[in-house]
């Protein structure tokens, strides 16, 4: 028997995880956080739904916290198994997991100052997160392994952030044999710094396919990169800063080369870029190490090493130097974390300058519909930031061709790239207008049978 099962980014974008049975084995695809509203997210967090003594392995995809952000509860309630994954990905996950498990330590302190009753404690702890790395197995791209009796993995390029992978598993059941494709999350064509994704060619009996954009088309790269100057040099005039919210992860190292590139032509004026978030810091610096995996066709790669460090950009990692920023007179570039300005320094940064009309806003990211970031996307003339009503007088703009995922026709090419068209077809990791979308696309490409499953929702290979 060969089964799957769909316990996360089922029905909705985060929280990615996937099950595989095969002959008595159960492989976990991905091992993802919900992200959302506080108490909703906590909920399904909590409560685990498979038995951890029953799964054999864990495949990750990439380190982005909605597909890795679960392992260190897998490993804290008695997981010893391996888990395999890209070498950049074991690297990143060894600074992002334990900055989530920091994350919530520091999010518990801080309700229970402000007296707020039946508290739960963090799902995990900085200290858990540490231990993940220790079970991670580095398997490069294109090295087919044996994880398991009967079920061989091989990573494609997803070209989605810095180590992030595309999943083919051949499968053979009692003689029983399925070539099973996880797409992982799939990256735009042309995005800076990494290699364009790579579809695994070769016949697909099952496919899982990411949905985030199935219904959207994007600006190009190139068309975004001449937006991000055009606002640089705009706000510079007017004497404003600019706060981009960045996810620290992949996000913040495209924007930081994109500058770099923008500032070496003379197409941007010469003014301070400040890198606030430790983790965007350390990913920096994971960045650095893996340059193998980078672009070798990019102009910027192929004239110099130092792709993160020049003479604009400036680093900040402590409390003390953030709150300085704050008091900065003149233009100004301030990338900081979370992405969907949920958490962290952004926050501080908007609540001090929303009220300006000469500062912009820039949104490169998805920006999901309870967050404050959409609010502020979709015209909000005043949001409450630490309990506290802030008016928006500043501009608030979006550039979409900095996505990490791939577009529709994108998604499209990618899913034509297999070769022969996919037996079976599973839309994941969308919200349901996308999912539905991605389902249609499929079957323009004569892709027969496309299930949307839902949580929980299990099905015969």
């Amino acid at each position: 028997m060969i089964r799957l099962s769909f316990w996360g980014a089922a029905g909705e974008v985060t929280g990615s995880m996937h099950l595989l049975e095969v002959g008595g084995k159960r492989v976990l695809l991905d091992c993802g956080l919900f992200q959302g509203r506080r108490e909703e997210a906590r909920t399904k967090n909590a409560n685990f739904p498979l038995d951890l003594g029953d799964v054999d392995a864990v495949i990750l995809s990439h380190a982005h916290i909605d597909h890795s952000g679960r392992l260190p509860l897998l490993v804290k309630h008695g997981y010893q198994g391996t888990i395999f994954c890209t070498p950049a990905t074991r690297d990143l996950c060894s600074i992002m997991l334990p900055d989530a498990g920091f994350i919530q330590e520091k999010d518990f302190e801080f309700l229970k100052k402000r007296g707020h009753d039946g508290l739960a404690e963090p799902l995990y702890t900085s200290s858990d997160a540490t231990r993940v790395p220790d079970l991670m197995v580095t398997v490069p791209y294109e090295r087919p392994l044996e994880i398991v009796p009967g079920v061989k993995l091989t990573f494609t390029d997803a070209g989605h952030i810095l180590g992030s992978a595309s999943v083919v598993l051949e499968v053979d059941a009692a003689g029983r044999k399925r070539r099973v494709v996880f797409s992982g999350d799939i990256g735009r064509t042309g995005l800076p710094i990494i290699r364009d994704p790579k579809p695994p060619a070769g016949e697909a009996d099952v496919l899982i396919i990411e949905s985030t954009y199935a219904n959207r088309t994007h600006e190009s790269v190139a068309e975004a990169q001449a937006l991000l100057a055009k606002s640089v040099v705009t706000v510079a005039r007017r004497g404003g800063k600019i706060f981009i919210p960045s996810f620290a992860v992949g996000r913040a190292q495209e924007l930081i080369y994109e500058l770099h590139g923008l500032a070496r032509d003379a197409k941007i004026p010469e003014l301070p870029i400040y890198v606030d978030s430790p983790l965007a810091v350390n990913a920096t610096d994971v960045f650095r190490l893996h340059p193998e995996v980078f672009d070798r066709g990019e102009r910027l790669i192929r004239e110099t090493d130092e792709l993160f460090r020049f003479r604009l950009v400036k680093y900040v990692r402590s409390v003390d130097e953030s709150k300085a920023l704050n008091g900065l007179r003149g233009p100004a570039i301030i990338i900081a974390a979370s992405g969907m300005v949920e958490s962290g320094r952004i926050l501080h940064h908007l609540r001090n300058g929303l009220g300006d009309h000469r500062n912009l806003v820039l949104f490169v990211g998805f920006q999901a519909s309870y967050t404050l970031g959409h609010r502020l996307q979709s015209g909000a003339r005043e949001v409450r930031i630490f309990g506290e009503l802030v008016p928006v007088r500043a501009e608030v703009a979006t550039i979409g061709g900095y996505s990490a995922h791939a577009d529709r026709g994108e998604l499209g090419r990618w899913a034509a790239g297999l070769g022969p068209r996919p037996r079976r077809a599973f839309t994941v990791h969308g919200e349901a207008e996308q999912l539905e979308a991605m389902a249609g696309l499929l079957r323009e490409l004569d892709v027969r049978d496309v299930d949307v499953p839902r949580f929980g929702q299990s099905f015969e290979v």
